[in-house]
């Protein structure tokens, strides 16, 4: 499969902002529809985090239907809001995106001015997070991947994920439970880490 190119090589050096004495960054939570995207963000989130979560109802029956996602009632159908600080001078904003395809045209305008992304998976379903890859890459937002352990997941080696995902082989890939705060902490550290090691990349070319 093509979904274009993840290597943070074609990443221009004007499109990752450096990190030094950034106060306040924002971060987007990305992928399909029912992969922990809000949960992830309610469970890190130091605020209590604004949702649009709806209702799901018999109206969107046919359009929001997802076989992976068994027991969903609700849906975000605008965008998460949350916020953790990293430490005194790190402060992340975060963004979920809503994940069904009607919603998607909200995305450019919630990806602006995004430092970096968290692509969530569900090895259950892993076709639903192609377009928040391919979106990402087109924007040239810098992303890491991390795997949502739900409990009657498959799990595959990174080697695999990485090739079914047509990943750069910088890219780092995690597994967090959206559930647990210190492990959605820890998928956040890894993607400040990775943009950290792009930064210094950026300033020693």
């Amino acid at each position: 499969m093509d979904y274009g190119n993840s290597d943070p090589r074609a990443v221009s050096r004007h499109d990752t902002p450096l990190l030094h004495g950034a106060k306040g960054v924002k971060v987007v939570i990305v992928g399909g529809f029912g992969v922990g995207k809000t949960t992830m963000v309610g469970a890190v989130s130091e605020i209590p985090p604004l949702t649009t979560e709806e209702t799901m109802t018999q109206a969107g029956a046919g359009i929001d239907d997802n076989p992976g996602a068994h027991g969903k009632n609700t849906t975000t159908v605008a965008m998460d809001f949350g916020r953790i600080s990293i430490n005194r001078e790190l402060v992340l904003y975060l963004f979920g995106t809503p994940g069904q395809e009607r919603f998607w045209f909200l995305w450019n305008g919630i990806f602006e001015g995004a430092l970096g992304a968290v692509v969530l998976v569900d090895t259950r379903r892993i076709e639903v997070c192609f377009e928040a890859i391919t979106r990402l890459e087109d924007r040239r937002v810098p992303f890491v991947v991390a795997v949502n352990a739900f409990p009657d997941a498959p799990q595959y080696p990174p080697s695999d994920l990485r090739a079914a995902l047509a990943l750069g082989e910088s890219v780092p890939i995690v597994t967090c439970d959206a559930r647990d705060r210190a492990s959605c902490r820890d998928a956040l550290l890894a993607l400040m880490a990775y943009l950290y090691t792009l930064a210094a990349a950026q300033e020693t070319a």
